[in-house]
């Protein structure tokens, strides 16, 4: 049976989720801030709609019934905290204006602070991050639910190419990725089938030091090496991701970032 998804804020993520979605026989909905990238969203075939959540307005063409949501806006450390909350209240209100299952927020592990040590969603982060104000405005919809992203590749996002002939000072730390297959894998189940928690960490399983995902990623996909290694931020940050795997009984595609 064919679903209907809607995308707020269809950005890299967004994009490659729709058009999976396409494949598989489903219709799409996106919101972009972005006039050439509304046009060429509606050009895929995705039903694109400018909106801009820290002003929203009024789409008269937008269906308000869907099967699933995924909420892709930006909470990132650099704007300014009160823009956050007033762009989350914004969503958190919209969503009430809508019929739908359940919707997926995606939020980052960088909630968690830059230090030594292992991360489970039990884990209490800071309440005055960006990201902490964004998730705690969206939980206020029912049927949101948390997924915090590990570093993301794949397709044309390569961890090597950011590091071609510079110094990388954080080799010796543990690597904490996630590969865009296994995610949208990971998104299309946490919709089909019931997760018993509103918050889930989505990392893949192996935790290479980062030194070695850019030596594999850097000779399997031609680019250059860093010009030195430095350990100068070498703490040993692991966020576990078990938790979703285990209740979905997921195998993932790329288990190892050593494979990206």
């Amino acid at each position: 049976m064919a679903l209907t998804f809607l995308i707020l804020g269809c950005g890299w993520v967004g994009e490659a989720f729709g058009k999976e979605m396409q494949k598989r026989g489903h219709q799409v909905y996106a919101t972009t801030t972005r006039t050439d990238k509304c046009q060429r969203l509606n050009d895929d075939g995705i039903y694109a709609f400018i909106m801009d959540f820290e002003n929203p307005a009024t789409l008269d063409d937008l269906p308000t019934r869907f099967d699933y949501v995924v909420t892709s806006v930006p909470a990132v450390r650099s704007l300014d905290s009160n823009r956050v909350r007033r762009r989350f209240e914004n969503i958190t209100r919209f969503l009430g204006t809508i019929e739908f299952r359940k919707n997926i927020f995606l939020s980052s592990i960088g909630v968690y602070p830059d230090i030594s040590g292992e991360f489970t969603e039990e884990v209490i982060v800071s309440d005055t991050s960006n990201l902490a104000i964004a998730e705690r405005s969206i939980l206020n919809n029912d049927r949101t639910t948390i997924y915090r992203l590990g570093g993301l590749f794949g397709m044309n996002r390569v961890f090597a190419k950011y590091f071609q002939d510079r110094c990388c000072t954080t080799g010796d730390q543990k690597a904490n990725f996630i590969h865009l297959f296994d995610l949208i894998e990971l998104m299309y189940l946490g919709f089909t089938q019931v997760l018993k928690e509103r918050l889930y960490n989505i990392v893949s399983p192996e935790h290479p030091l980062k030194r070695d995902v850019i030596l594999a990623s850097a000779n399997k996909h031609g680019l250059s090496l860093p010009s030195s290694f430095e350990n100068s931020d070498s703490f040993q940050k692991i966020v576990r991701g078990d938790k979703i795997t285990k209740e979905l009984q997921y195998t993932f595609l790329l288990p190892s970032p050593l494979l990206f």
